[in-house]
């Protein structure tokens, strides 16, 4: 086990490169995989989770080379992938393991998908009913809401399912085995969840219509591989952005960032709290929307958070809950009860370990509420083996009065290789 210890840090100026988006890598490497031509994916992040995807991808015989910071995909277009010869491991990710799920229900052979202690906890019912509503012939342990997954696809029909969870793994997931169906497919949410896929779909060439909170595939359209060119992960570039308003005396920088609006609720939360951030040299990079990001200290206020903005911002609530933490008055966040089946029950772990560094916050079923601001003491906490948690102390251990050891550090792999150097850079 991997421990980490931060020390105090006041003042700071940065401008950083922050790595590129897990989201679309994963969705970049899955898609150009099933299409017909090469692609090169500069951007590409070189985590523990999308190098995972990519071993997925090469186990069902996808040609993938790495060229320095780029991969080169020869796709294997809709049908031309072949049965692995043992199970596939995703590791801890849970956007590999489901939309890698929607891939496989279209193909005509059986994939195991298995993944770490974690993903086996995580709940998978959430897209096996809409596939196997589909046709694909799924089985895992408890009646397939948890991996290992077993899928058996081929000859899926198509449908209309209404998600009860705004989703964008689930979405995802029903969207890719659209592509083998025999008539539309379309899937709507509660609340819109990231985009990345329909934009990606569209972009390669799939007949692929939104309305809404609906999308909706109608197959037929080979896809085309697709160069691409993959923006820096605002939910990684989180993390810097609060240091820059959370230090006494600080502005960080944070360069080449995706700014999808479907993935902008952190940037929103915090300007609604007060906050000193200029979106800066706005622009598009292929089909996603791009800035520079810079943050200053400054003082923020307590506000209350639900419904779309939460969907927009689930993976930055550990480090929104730091930011609260800080703020003048209190903060509610409602509405969030995804958090309870993230890495680790993120509400749970909120509370339990920014408690352990003097951080006192109310735990309710489907969020938190925190009064402000706090004087963080520093300690020792763990990150329950959960990389943004770890990542959120992280950031705490440099407002601390004190020095803070992080237990169980070796996750931020999985979203951030490189967090821990850049971290002791900014000193």
């Amino acid at each position: 086990m991997i421990n980490k210890t931060v020390m105090p840090l006041r003042r700071t100026r940065a401008v950083i490169q922050a790595p590129g988006d897990k989201s679309i890598s994963h969705r970049a490497a899955i898609l150009n995989a099933a299409a017909e031509g090469s692609a090169r994916l500069t951007g590409f992040l070189n985590s523990a989770d999308c190098l995972n995807t990519l071993k997925a991808l090469q186990a069902m015989a996808v040609p993938i080379e790495t060229e320095g910071e780029a991969v080169k995909i020869r796709g294997v277009g809709l049908r031309g992938f072949k049965p692995p010869a043992r199970s596939i491991d995703v590791g801890n990710s849970g956007t590999g393991i489901r939309l890698l799920s929607g891939l496989c229900a279209g193909q005509p052979f059986e994939t195991t998908l298995t993944g770490d202690e974690s993903i086996r906890r995580r709940p998978m019912g959430r897209i096996v009913e809409p596939l196997r509503r589909m046709g694909a012939q799924v089985n895992g342990a408890e009646n397939g809401n948890r991996a290992p997954l077993r899928i058996r696809g081929g000859q899926l029909r198509g449908m209309r399912y209404i998600s009860p969870v705004a989703s964008a793994q689930v979405k995802s997931a029903v969207l890719i085995a659209g592509l083998y169906a025999d008539s539309p497919v379309s899937t709507s949410e509660p609340h819109l969840s990231r985009d990345h896929t329909e934009r990606m779909l569209s972009a390669m060439g799939a007949d692929l219509e939104r309305d809404g909170l609906t999308a909706a595939i109608c197959p037929g359209a080979d896809l085309q591989a697709r160069d691409m060119r993959i923006p820096a992960d605002l939910s990684s570039a989180a993390f810097l952005i609060a240091a820059g308003v959370l230090m006494d005396d600080a502005e960080i920088a944070v360069v080449n960032v995706g700014v999808n609006p479907t993935r902008t609720g952190f940037l929103e939360a915090l300007q609604r709290m007060g906050a000193d951030i200029a979106i800066e040299n706005e622009r598009m990079e292929e089909f996603e929307p791009t800035a520079d990001i810079r943050a200053r200290s400054g003082a923020l206020r307590g506000a209350e958070f639900g419904g779309d903005i939460v969907v927009r911002m689930i993976d930055e609530m550990p480090i929104l809950a730091l930011c609260a933490s800080q703020a003048e008055g209190r903060t509610v966040v409602r509405e969030a009860s995804e958090l309870r089946v993230k890495e680790s029950d993120r509400i749970s772990a909120i509370v339990e370990e920014l408690g352990k560094l003097g951080v006192q916050a109310e735990e309710r079923a489907d969020g938190f509420v925190i009064e402000g601001p706090q004087e963080i003491q520093g300690g020792v906490c763990s990150s329950q083996g959960d990389h943004r948690m770890a990542m959120t102390e992280a950031v705490a251990g440099l407002l601390a009065r004190r020095p803070t050891t992080i237990q169980n550090v070796g996750c931020v792999d999985t979203s951030f290789p490189g967090f821990w150097e850049l971290l002791e850079s900014l000193s």
